[in-house]
């Protein structure tokens, strides 16, 4: 309440701020602080960059890596049929996002733990149930993934160009 009485006990950064009981406590940030923060790039086999970013470039509107589809059949809140995906090959959606369009959980996503296709249908498992059921006649949309492999980049997205990580890098064994 008296401005002219205060003391200065430390300078830095404000860094996380919360608020809790009515007041906030605030982080202060010293100089060491920023050698805490990551910086350039991480050497590792696989690429850091996600499928579609800006340093990928793969257009993820393209219709070989996104589908629709209409759900057929659900056994439960993570596994279900769908019909309109039957020309993409088994396991082409794994690990993708499927993103509802409609139904009851229109507007939300998750990602797909296994895709398998069976003449013009495929079934999809998810990571995680879904927050309300799943009714034949949902629709959704579903979007290929990459596992972040050179060889991957390279045969299932002719990106090699364009790869964030480092490959050819020697392992431990190397030696």
């Amino acid at each position: 309440t008296t401005p002219a009485e205060r003391h200065l006990l430390r300078a830095g950064r404000l860094g996380e701020v919360t608020r809790e009981d009515g007041a906030f406590r605030a982080e202060i940030r010293g100089l060491a602080a920023a050698l805490d923060e990551p910086q350039g790039r991480v050497f590792r086999p696989t690429c850091d960059a996600d499928l579609g970013d800006a340093r990928c470039t793969v257009d993820l509107s393209a219709p070989a890596l996104r589908g629709s589809g209409t759900v057929t059949a659900v056994a439960d809140r993570r596994r279900l049929t769908a019909s309109g995906l039957g020309d993409y090959a088994a396991g082409w959606f794994e690990r993708g996002r499927l993103a509802w369009t409609s139904g009851a959980n229109a507007g939300r996503a998750v990602e797909v733990r296994a895709h398998r296709v069976s003449g013009a249908t495929a079934t999809f498992e998810l990571w995680q149930p879904m927050h309300a059921a799943i009714a034949a006649g949902d629709t959704f949309t579903v979007t290929a993934r990459c596992d972040e492999r050179f060889a991957t980049c390279r045969e299932r997205f002719d990106n090699a160009l364009n790869v964030r990580g480092f490959p050819h890098m020697p392992g431990n064994d190397f030696a």
